[in-house]
């Protein structure tokens, strides 16, 4: 029976699944694997489900290896040098169809909590400080209509757009870095900067790491309009967080919804400290169902690998 080592806690359906067909050892951490607590793993398990935190760096496929596949839990995957597993042998799996929808359901409850000052409200009826209705009372920004622009047309991308266009009426633009057909109402522009000008809800669902990392930087935020809502359900790294930050602060964008962050757990007490930001802490497929799905992908990869099958979700760029 292979060793399995799974890095962090998964819900009950998976382990069961997991326990059934190997020999498991449970990491119950929430803190990720270090890259030499990376490169112990790789060298004693025959196989690995890792996830985001988790970090194997180039520094930690050196020396003895006897793990074959890295079955990672979640669609990205920049918390692994892809081309040093390649080159040491070990194949990478991700699990990209079963987070789609929820990811993209996350990105509407961010446009609709920042242009609708969800956030706020709250916490000024917690605070036991509203007055009652008034005609005047937090006026925010009516979504419907508006024009979405979304950073990166992928699945993912392709999800939100669907939500925006036809849920809510909004044109659709898209940015992304090559040419791309997508079947619905949408119109590619040529560059970020056009998109960011152009459009009234910026959307960013590009994978994170290797050239996407500070992709949306002081630039590319001066050029959105003054009124303009920002969203990231991508990766943390793909936004330059101070630059995101100040423009908050001097409201040079109008609000900002995070599900994710540059060095998570780590949200800089400067963005917690603004009204004008919604924070969720990395929500994107944060239902039971969702996850037992991404779960139980990552164990077919496994199971794919163990076999000699080639993998049914391999990574390989």
């Amino acid at each position: 029976m292979k060793k399995l080592l799974i890095t962090k806690v998964l819900p009950d359906a998976t382990l069961d699944a997991a326990h059934a067909r190997f020999n498991v050892t449970l990491r119950n951490e929430t803190k990720g694997l270090s890259v030499a607590e990376a490169a112990a793993a790789l060298r004693d398990y025959d196989a690995i489900l890792p996830t985001l935190g988790d970090t194997f760096s180039a520094e930690a496929f050196t020396g003895d290896i006897r793990c074959g596949v890295l079955a990672n839990f979640g669609v990205g995957y920049n918390h692994i040098d892809v081309a040093a597993a390649r080159a040491a042998g070990v194949a990478v799996s991700n699990t990209p169809d079963a987070v789609t929808d929820a990811t993209a359901d996350i990105g509407l409850t961010l446009i609709l909590s920042v242009c609708r000052r969800a956030g706020e409200g709250e916490r000024i009826l917690r605070a036991g400080q509203w007055k009652g209705w008034q005609p005047t009372q937090m006026l925010g920004t009516h979504a419907t209509g508006k024009t979405v622009g979304i950073v990166g047309m992928g699945r993912i991308g392709q999800a939100v757009a669907r939500r925006c266009h036809y849920g809510f009426g909004m044109p659709v633009l898209y940015f992304n870095r090559s040419p791309k057909s997508v079947d619905l109402p949408a119109r590619q522009v040529d560059s970020l900067h056009d998109l960011m000008a152009q459009a009234d809800i910026i959307v960013v669902t590009v994978p994170g790491g290797g050239s996407n990392t500070n992709m949306i930087d002081a630039a590319a935020l001066a050029a959105m309009k003054p009124t303009g809502i920002f969203v990231n359900i991508a990766r943390g790294d793909v936004v330059d967080e101070d630059a995101l930050i100040a423009a908050l602060q001097d409201r040079r964008i109008a609000g900002a919804g995070l599900d994710v962050y540059a060095k998570e757990p780590l949200v800089p007490e400067s963005l917690r400290a603004l009204e004008n930001v919604v924070l969720l802490p990395h929500l994107g497929t944060a239902a039971l169902e969702v996850r037992e799905a991404m779960g139980q992908m990552a164990l077919n990869n496994i199971i794919a690998w163990d076999e000699g099958r080639p993998l049914p979700q391999a990574v390989t760029s």
